[in-house]
């Protein structure tokens, strides 16, 4: 094996090969590529003569440079000719991932006049004298704008708008796959946060939602809220929301695996950013006993200098023994583990410290906290953000149905009543006929995801009614924390 990593389609290769007609020439490239330590996926013959063989090898690797090994051994090969070489990932995303589409076919004069001039102005006039009706007649009823400066892009940091715009066309996809919601990029060349509020307020007219995404925190927090006060549409930053709904979600059913309670455990989470504490906010809501905030400079504990606004708060409400040592020190006798935050913080060993039955939630990518395969040793349930290891707790099963339900319901807000509706109804698509360590949360395929979260968000929008067991601290103290409230 070249790497200690795994194979993944994130970076599946392409590559084209002339090899020489015999018997065993197909079996070689495989078995070549296999002792490389990649998966073959495909193997399609191309062309062939009398003397050759033309084919497409296509293979799963573990990264770029792995990529390259593989290929340089097949090149090392006897009677092999790689040709061509491509990278699967980056032909998907040529010319880019997602495109407009009229809903209107406009075969005839008739069927123009209706949709532009002079039909039109009929709409825009009822509008104008009833902006409500923008809802009903324009594409605000249906549309998402997903909004980000570039500063802080998956596990990339601060790359700025352009590089960040990959990810926010997928974003928008996942929308249209997964909720049937048109969403689309706006990427913002400023990282100020009077800049970015003042370009939001001044397109919000034409959506029914915003969400915001891969903005750096603290900035993040206030950004968040300031909109939330000034727009009449729901705005949601789904590095936070999205992750602490799909991990009270997995948390809930784990505990109904290993048979604990909310209020009896014990949590620790890595990584006090934009999803660390909207995650710990929305477990204090739900009733979790006690939890530790772990960042850079440590634990969060009372009495430890530099803290900004959120993080104060957090040392504050947490950490009832005020503990302030190293990570490995928190985990010993906890109940669970989660950590949105870096590689390779613990090891197995750590784990194994925890108490009885643990609950592991290890969601760095692509590398998490914690080797997987190494956590499953000692701990009863183990989850990832990764789509190549079992519970992979991902935010699509979140935010299509949160904003599917917000539009259909025509909702103003976002609340955190909502987050705990989603949280419950992603978690009871599971079925506790179905629980095991290995099935804690539904696969983002699962076509009951969407309108489930989506009926449980119509639900409290109509309704107004939260979940049970919703308030873990009184109304007065989580009114008082930082701008990352729901």
């Amino acid at each position: 094996m070249v790497t200690t990593r795994l194979p993944s389609a994130g970076f599946s290769i392409t590559i084209r090969i002339a090899v020489t007609a015999d018997a065993s020439s197909i079996g070689r490239l495989t078995t070549c590529v296999g002792e490389a330590g990649a998966i073959v996926t495909a193997l399609d013959v191309v062309d062939s003569d009398p003397t050759h063989v033309l084919v497409d090898l296509t293979c799963d690797t573990a990264d770029a440079a792995h990529a390259d090994q593989v290929v340089k051994q097949l090149e090392e090969q006897d009677g092999v000719d790689v040709r061509k070489v491509s990278d699967r990932t980056f032909l998907l995303h040529l010319g880019g991932k997602i495109e407009v589409s009229s809903k209107v076919a406009l075969r005839n004069r008739d069927e123009l006049s209706r949709a532009y001039t002079p039909g039109v102005a009929r709409v825009c006039m009822a509008i104008a004298e009833n902006p409500a009706d923008a809802r009903r007649l324009t594409i605000k009823r249906n549309t998402v704008a997903v909004v980000s400066d570039g500063s802080a892009v998956l596990g990339l940091g601060n790359i700025g708008p352009a590089a960040a715009m990959p990810v926010m066309e997928g974003k928008a996809a996942l929308f249209k796959r997964f909720g049937g919601v048109d969403a689309w990029p706006v990427v913002l060349d400023t990282q100020d946060t009077d800049e970015i509020v003042a370009i939001v307020k001044a397109i919000a007219p034409a959506y029914g939602g915003i969400n915001l995404e891969d903005i750096a925190a603290p900035r993040c927090f206030e950004i968040e809220a300031r909109l939330r006060e000034l727009l009449d549409i729901p705005v949601f930053h789904d590095d936070q929301h999205g992750t602490a709904i799909c991990v009270l979600a997995a948390l809930t059913n784990a505990m109904r695996v290993v048979g604990k309670r909310m209020e009896d455990v014990k949590v620790v989470v890595s990584g006090a950013g934009a999803a660390g504490t909207a995650i710990m906010k929305l477990l204090m809501r739900q009733g979790v006993g006690d939890i530790i905030a772990y960042d850079r400079r440590g634990a969060l504990h009372r009495g430890m200098p530099g803290l900004n606004e959120s993080m104060q708060w957090l040392a504050d409400h947490t950490n009832r023994e005020n503990y302030s040592g190293d990570l490995p020190g928190a985990i010993a006798g906890a109940d669970v583990f989660i950590g949105v935050s870096a590689p390779n913080l613990l090891t197995g060993d750590d784990i194994a410290r925890m108490a009885d039955r643990a609950i592991v939630f290890a969601m760095a990518n692509p590398d998490p906290e914690v080797d997987p395969r190494e956590a499953r040793k000692h701990a009863a349930i183990v989850a990832t953000g990764r789509s190549d290891q079992p519970n992979q707790i991902n935010n699509v099963l979140a935010f299509p149905g949160v904003f599917r339900g917000l539009l259909d319901a025509g909702a103003e807000e976002f609340t955190e009543e909502m987050a705990l509706a989603a949280a419950r109804a992603i978690a009871d698509v599971v079925g506790e006929d179905k629980l095991n360590p290995t099935v804690i949360i539904p696969s983002v395929f699962d076509p009951r995801v969407t309108p489930a979260v989506a009926a449980a968000i119509r639900a409290v929008v109509r309704g107004g009614h939260a979940p049970a067991n919703s308030a873990a601290l009184p109304e007065s103290e989580l009114d008082k924390a930082p701008e990352t409230t729901f």
